[in-house]
């Protein structure tokens, strides 16, 4: 244990590191806002766990050079490009009624504490959202720029680590996007 009482453990859930306080039995996956990037390269796991970037910068730990980590939920209607998901074969929904559905859970998402947020977006995520990445509560991992399809990448770029987007629509359907590394 480190003098701060952190330590940089791994979660095996969720593929990410994340900051234990060990006297105070707390967890969180930001960086303790008290520690300067030097001191959280010192903690105990930094080395194993994070990036040489990482310590309180915004590209998150285990990503390469100029990739970001995200999970969304994505609610497809009857113009997305595929209209079908491992919830339902024949999605029928309007574009109208898919934004309906992100704009509630945004607007639930956005009113949780930020210790919350990443636990509650993957549980919606998991029953909810039209992508299969929903077995992994939205998890889709590290990706560069030209990966996806480009105002998810706009918005996702754009983001900090933790923070939650706006409604974007792609031709996949109407998403959420956190980002999370």
């Amino acid at each position: 244990m480190s003098s701060s009482g952190w330590e940089v453990r791994f979660s095996n859930s969720r593929s990410l590191p994340y900051f234990y306080h060990s006297a105070k039995g707390t967890s969180t996956w930001d960086a303790p806002p008290d520690l300067t990037p030097d001191q959280i390269r010192q903690l105990p796991g930094a080395s194993q766990y994070l990036s040489s970037s990482e310590g309180g910068g915004k590209s998150g730990g285990g990503g390469k050079e100029g990739q970001v980590r995200a999970s969304h939920i994505l609610a497809k209607h009857a113009m997305s490009r595929r209209p079908a998901s491992w919830r339902n074969a024949n999605i029928t929904i309007t574009p109208e009624q898919a934004t309906s559905i992100i704009e509630k859970h945004t607007a639930h998402l956005k009113s949780l504490p930020p210790a919350d947020l990443q636990k509650e977006f993957a549980k919606i995520a998991s029953t909810e959202s039209d992508c299969s990445s929903a077995k992994k509560g939205g998890d889709l991992g590290w990706f560069a720029r030209g990966q996806m399809q480009k105002p998810f990448e706009d918005a996702t770029f754009a983001l900090g680590v933790g923070e939650i987007s706006g409604i974007i629509n792609t031709d996949s359907g109407v998403h959420v996007i956190l980002r999370t590394g």
